[in-house]
């Protein structure tokens, strides 16, 4: 008798133990599912409301405000039964569920701000927090105007037929099996998310937390010729082993600092063009996505116009010289004495033809730009006399505009900096052509020289048009003329400061400006100061 007892007080024990463990899980389980299905709530279509416990709305997402053509700030603050037609039914339920603690389903009539009536299934959960206090309710809202319809007309068939079906629906309807069909619905967007991710013609590079690699596409995997049970889970700084990642990781380093659209050399045959996305939910960051754009084909149809242009630029280069000497011996008098109308029109055609020579010049600057190999002669040398050299250049110019061009030389002699003059001083010639050109008559142009911070600060102001707020942007960028230059002055190429840009930062240095429309422009560079010749300013 009693060893009977004490194996039935065991199998109790083992029994109620089970029950406890199954318990657990199904917490565990629920815990996980509430935090993944907040996390994809913001992104689902099934459309979501948050209450308070007066039953005022905290919390919409997208599709809450789709739904109902409200906008966010619109719903938050309002009662709930301001967006449902049968307000004592909504008010019952959420009574029930408040009191059995149960997620319920109803359909109802939602009210769109066009006071329009869309048939709806609202289910609604609660929410408590730590201590188990009831602080409001979850709402989800599906629109079932066609399921309706559809059910509707089917309904009468369904019931003839058997009474279980309806016992079966009834029966769904309890906590359990209803967060089974959200963990469903849940399990669908992700396989719908992992789809998408799996086709993205991009690869995806995905880092958690602790910047560890959590999901790599198959892009990804083809771009590096990597296997994805090979690298998951590994740190970034771990990936660099691999020969064609570890351009990536030189790139946005072991932090994974923010790139933009920069681009690298994973082999001969591949270029990618690389970005980081920070993932951050309620301003708490998740994880960082570095998206891989194949650039491959772009930059080899670059490098092929590149070399057109190219050809093209030196092919035209030879006759263009032919003719411009052919027009200086007609008006030097070489080839006989010729008449004024003469004289006016080849003198026309001569200015043409230079103009010709300088785009062509212009254009082989910027082959040269993009192939690497635009420095060639730097030596050590005063940036001042370079400056004055280019002034001078332009006092006549000026004078004839009746510009009064003003250059503020420093108080103390500059140190030497190593540069290429010939680029140098082309920077300068383009952001002074600009100044002048672009002065009205009588304004006045002032170039700038100053040392600081181991640096030689070059800078040209003018009281000229300016540049319109909306184009600044693309000052720097090849082609680019203002709409207001375009209307000033037709001529130009939009090249310069294209130039002029990479000249200076192929020197190390830094180009910038500041603007205003029809108040005038002022350009800025800087040129650093090699260390060999800090100990050069002690003599002064």
């Amino acid at each position: 008798m009693i060893e009977e007892k004490a194996i039935t007080g065991k199998a109790r024990y083992v029994t109620d133990r089970a029950i406890k463990e199954e318990l657990r899980r199904t917490k565990e389980d629920l815990e996980s599912l509430e935090i993944y299905i907040e996390s994809f709530s913001s992104f689902l279509p099934l459309a979501i409301c948050t209450i308070n416990p007066l039953r005022t709305i905290i919390d919409v997402n997208q599709a809450f405000q789709k739904l109902t053509h409200y906008i966010t700030v619109e719903i938050i603050g309002e009662p709930l039964e301001k967006f449902f037609l049968e307000k004592k039914e909504l008010e019952g339920l959420l009574e029930e569920v408040q009191k059995k603690e149960k997620i319920r389903t109803k359909e109802l009539t939602l009210l769109s701000k066009e006071r329009k009536k869309i048939p709806v299934s609202l289910s609604v959960s609660i929410r408590k927090d730590e201590e188990g206090n009831f602080i409001g309710c979850f709402l989800a809202i599906s629109d079932i105007a066609e399921i309706k319809k559809s059910r509707e007309e089917m309904e009468e068939r369904v019931r003839t037929r058997t009474k279980d079906l309806e016992e079966s629906r009834t029966a769904l309807i309890n906590m359990l099996e209803d967060i089974e069909e959200s963990r469903e619905r849940t399990e669908e967007e992700k396989n719908k998310t992992l789809a998408v991710i799996t086709n993205f013609t991009d690869g995806l590079l995905m880092f958690d937390r602790g910047n560890k690699l959590s999901l790599i596409n198959p892009q990804a995997e083809d771009f590096f010729d990597v296997k994805r049970r090979d690298i998951i889970g590994r740190p970034i700084l771990e990936l660099s082993t691999f020969p064609t990642i570890e351009p990536v990781v030189t790139l946005v380093g072991g932090e994974i600092k923010e790139v933009f659209r920069k681009e690298i050399q994973v082999n001969e045959r591949l270029v990618l063009e690389v970005s980081t996305v920070s993932i951050i939910r309620e301003e708490e960051k998740l994880g960082t996505l570095i998206i891989l754009h194949n650039v491959t084909r772009e930059k080899l149809i670059e490098r092929m116009k590149t070399e057109f242009v190219s050809l093209a630029a030196h092919q035209l280069r030879t006759p263009l010289s032919a003719i411009k000497w052919t027009l200086r011996m007609l008006l030097d008098g070489d080839l006989g004495k010729i008449t004024e109308e003469q004289r006016d029109f080849i003198e026309k055609s001569y200015r043409s033809n230079e103009r010709m020579i300088a785009l062509i010049n212009d254009l082989l600057d910027v082959t040269r730009i993009e192939e690497g190999r635009y420095l060639y002669k730097p030596a050590f040398t005063q940036l001042e006399s370079v400056t004055q050299f280019v002034i001078n250049s332009y006092k006549e110019e000026a004078k004839r505009r009746k510009i009064k061009l003003e250059f503020k030389k420093p108080k103390k002699k500059l140190p030497k900096v190593k540069v290429d003059v010939e680029k140098i001083r082309l920077a300068i010639q383009n952001l002074l052509d600009n100044a002048v050109r672009y002065t009205r008559l009588g304004g006045k142009v002032t170039v700038s020289l100053k040392y600081a911070k181991k640096e030689i600060e070059f800078s040209v102001q003018d009281s000229g048009i300016g540049i319109p707020e909306d184009q600044k942007e693309r000052v720097f960028t090849k082609f680019f003329r203002g709409a207001n230059v375009l209307r000033l002055e037709t001529e130009g190429s939009g090249l310069g400061l294209f130039i002029t840009k990479n000249v200076i930062e192929a020197h190390g240095g830094e180009i910038w400006f500041e603007s205003e429309e029809d108040k005038g422009t002022t350009f800025y560079f800087t040129i650093p100061v090699k260390e060999e010749f800090a100990e050069f300013l002690k003599e002064f």
